[in-house]
């Protein structure tokens, strides 16, 4: 299940490090507006998660965190630079992601996205996740809170065994 090609040829993904932490929060607080503070992607990275970087020509444009366990997996966090969205760098780094939860024997993958995200859950429907609930109140917002919808994805069905 590979992404553009040319995107492919572009990204480097690699396992995220504590030094890539100023970069990582730079870039999440510049693309959302209730951002991960740096102490969360330190407790992320102590507990074993898989978090990587998307970099390209050595500079930190995105990063994703995944968490495994019981056969399931769950998307925490996955954010582009706000200036290179749309370009598909977010779909290379989500594939990158699948794969990782399959590799560490998951048979699912779920996460949240906000309703208001538009362009993550088009990208999600398009990957084949499906909508499994709704979680009230889940996420901050400027008008107090927004729900989240929660989406699955089953990985065996998706990489065909």
């Amino acid at each position: 299940m590979a992404g553009s090609p040319d995107v492919q040829n572009l990204i480097e993904l690699r396992p995220m490090t504590e030094p890539d932490l100023d970069a990582v929060v730079h870039n999440e607080f510049f693309a959302y507006a209730f951002p991960w503070i740096r102490s969360i992607f330190v407790e992320c990275l102590n507990a074993g998660n898989e978090c990587w970087v998307a970099c390209i020509e050595k500079d930190i444009v995105g990063h994703a965190v995944l968490s495994i366990g019981g056969g399931e997996s769950h998307l925490l966090n996955v954010c582009i630079s706000r200036a290179l969205q749309g370009n598909g760098y977010g779909r290379e780094l989500v594939l990158h992601m699948l794969a990782r939860a399959r590799r560490g024997g998951a048979d699912a993958l779920f996460l949240e996205v906000r309703p208001s995200n538009v362009v993550a859950s088009e990208l999600y429907a398009s990957l084949g996740f499906s909508e499994v609930g709704l979680r009230k109140d889940y996420y901050p917002s400027h008008l107090g809170h927004e729900d989240a919808r929660v989406l699955v994805l089953d990985l065996e069905s998706y990489f065909g065994e």
